[in-house]
């Protein structure tokens, strides 16, 4: 299945997965052996915690994989019209409170609240993708409809 990701967010998931594939899996595998060579392995953390680690790192690559082989790299530009789609990054104002927020509207595989990445999907993102500057915004929050202004669309 097809998931739409920035070029940004799948040269950050390529380079881990190098980093896993070609550095720390190795080193791993080479400490897992070298702690089995010494002899009981029912006892030695090191050989305990290596295996544990190698699985760890096998599942994230096969994580990685998913999400790799699965991307639409999309290159963000901005529409003729304005209008804010995939790969904005939008100024909000909240008309009640008068605090601002900024959102970039990543690929669900990208999403960091935190941040201030958002998918399209989620509530604040359906209700920005197709508007402008100066637009106002209705969003369904657990505390209650909050009311968006938009004071500012860049790619």
């Amino acid at each position: 299945m097809k998931h739409l990701i920035s070029k940004e967010g799948f040269e950050k998931y390529k380079a881990e997965w190098e980093q896993l594939k070609y550095v720390e899996r190795p080193a791993m595998i080479a400490q897992v052996q070298a702690a089995a060579a010494e002899g009981d392995r029912s006892e030695n953390a090191a050989y305990t915690y290596g295996r544990m680690r190698v699985r760890e790192i096998d599942r994230r690559l096969r994580e990685l994989d998913r999400i790799l082989d699965g991307a639409q790299i999309i290159e963000s530009s901005a529409p003729e019209d304005g209008s804010i789609r995939f790969g904005a990054t939008v100024k909000l104002i909240d008309k009640k409170t008068r605090r601002e927020k900024t959102y970039s509207i990543v690929g669900e595989k990208e999403i960091d609240p935190l941040k201030g990445r958002i998918s399209m999907k989620s509530p604040i993102g359906t209700a920005l993708v197709g508007k402008k500057t100066g637009e106002t915004v209705q969003v369904q929050a657990p505390r209650g409809m909050i009311v968006y202004e938009i004071l500012e669309v860049n790619y």
